[in-house]
């Protein structure tokens, strides 16, 4: 149990999944935050006095800052986003126009591959990460470029808007352009190096995460070593796996001597209790059950995978296997930046599938919310620190304002509490984010807000 000085405490309601078929919401109540960032106490409107009493551990009540909500606002968790891709961010909106293989061709690659001017990356860093916190991203688990230089400055950009984030340098050795591929041996020595240089910056919201590509873009002997250096270095891993059909076929072809996709990430040690595979929607029962024995984790995708036209997850399906999930924007696959488009899009996706599959029953708003916070946060191996308001948790948080200026929706007199959340989540964006909390500080693009406006 942390212990430390009380020094904010935010009054008024209160959303969170206490498991994917249960949110609570609690009206007019408290969560009362310490200095470390870690929650101290969360209670019910008539027990707020008291539990500031109780928590203070001798400061004065008037050192604690009381952040009092309007009826019209809530507090909420932070998104999670389990998979985005930094540089392409630049292009999100535009290239929607070809299936994943050719896409990666005549967009990405050349896109990526122009982060090695340290401009260019500085420009699209500092853009995407004060865009993902404005629309609630909290903790974003980002792929960088394969450049060393590129992929510090996207974590030394995190670090300075404070956003939780996993920083992944790409490993890609065969299969790509000349013009944006590495050696096997300079592959894995930047990855080394960058996991000594993020860890290095001592900093709590910064992780360095070992990531291949795709199995297609990386040579047995850089994945075997991947595996290695993740292992002796304790970092997750994070790569993508069964998001096309053609993508699928050309590992089988590489690797006929291994049984499936699944199994070819399993033989090269890639596949553990802290790796995250993006997409996964053709993985078979052997793939998932193999999935669950490992304890790795799937992040849906479901904006990137309508838009590339690459298939539909059955989130029902891996959920039913008991296998980790959580959702992902993937830009730039994904064009939106907003983990509340992932949302809609993952109820659209889990519609899709009852349409094949009348036993597959839709997934309701409150579990796609639950996949966001929760979900995600047990994906990235932080359950126990994140994901909802609970004490000793840290608080990484949005206070959200259903009637703010602006908002793309309305509110009335009779709405209740949880209408109104409802509302938020199937039609608000970062218009109604008031502020966004992680580690128990604001944000700074929100402060640079707040002392623009005094």
């Amino acid at each position: 149990e942390a212990k430390g000085a009380l020094k904010h405490v935010f009054k008024g309601n209160v959303a969170h999944s206490l498991s994917i078929s249960e949110l609570e919401i609690i009206e007019n109540g408290a969560i009362g935050v310490r200095e470390d960032g870690t929650i101290a106490f969360v209670s019910a409107q008539n027990d707020v006095e008291a539990n500031i009493a109780k928590h203070l551990n001798g400061v004065d009540r008037a050192q604690v800052s009381v952040h009092e909500l309007a009826r019209t606002q809530i507090i909420i968790p932070g998104l999670i986003d389990t998979h985005i891709h930094a540089p392409q961010y630049r292009f999100a909106g535009t290239g929607t126009d070809l299936p994943l293989l050719k896409w990666l061709e005549k967009y990405t690659f050349p896109f990526e591959s122009q982060c090695k001017d340290t401009s260019v990356a500085s420009d699209v860093f500092d853009k995407v990460v004060r865009r993902t916190l404005r629309n609630g991203t909290t903790t974003a688990v980002y792929y960088s470029t394969i450049h060393y230089d590129a992929t510090m400055i996207l974590a030394q950009r995190c670090a300075k808007y404070g956003q939780r984030a996993f920083i992944g340098k790409v490993c890609m050795d065969r299969n790509s352009p000349d013009f944006y591929v590495e050696t096997t041996q300079s592959s894995l020595e930047d990855a080394k190096k960058i996991v000594a240089q993020v860890k290095g910056m001592h900093n709590p919201l910064l992780v360095p995460i070992i990531t291949p590509r795709f199995a297609p873009s990386c040579t047995p002997e850089l994945m075997r070593a991947l595996g290695d250096l993740a292992r002796t270095e304790d970092v997750p891993i994070q790569s993508h796996i069964s998001e096309n059909k053609d993508e699928v076929e050309w590992v089988r072809s590489l690797h006929p001597e291994l049984s499936t996709y699944t199994h070819v990430y399993d033989h090269f040690g890639l596949l553990n209790d802290r790796t995250i595979m993006a997409h996964g929607i053709y993985l078979s029962d052997e793939e998932l059950d193999l999935f669950k024995q490992r304890e790795a984790a799937i992040s849906h995708c479901p904006t990137s995978n309508f838009v590339l036209q690459s298939g539909v997850l059955s989130a029902r399906r891996v959920l039913a296997k008991g296998i980790k999930l959580g959702l992902g924007t993937d830009v730039s696959g994904g064009p939106q930046p907003s983990l509340l488009h992932a949302i809609r899009e993952a109820l659209s996706a889990s519609s899709a599938v009852f349409f094949n599959d009348p036993a597959s029953k839709p997934l309701l708003y409150q579990e796609a919310f639950y996949l966001a916070t929760v979900g995600g946060a047990q994906v990235i191996g932080m359950q126990d620190k994140l994901g909802n308001f609970q004490t000793g948790k840290i608080f990484d948080a949005l206070v959200v304002d259903f009637a703010s200026r602006d908002s793309p929706f309305d509110v009335f007199a009779g709405d209740s509490v949880g209408e109104m959340f409802q509302k938020f989540v199937f039609l608000g964006d970062d218009r109604n984010i008031a502020s966004v909390w992680v580690h128990g500080r604001k944000s700074i693009p929100f402060e640079e807000e707040s002392q623009s406006t005094q």
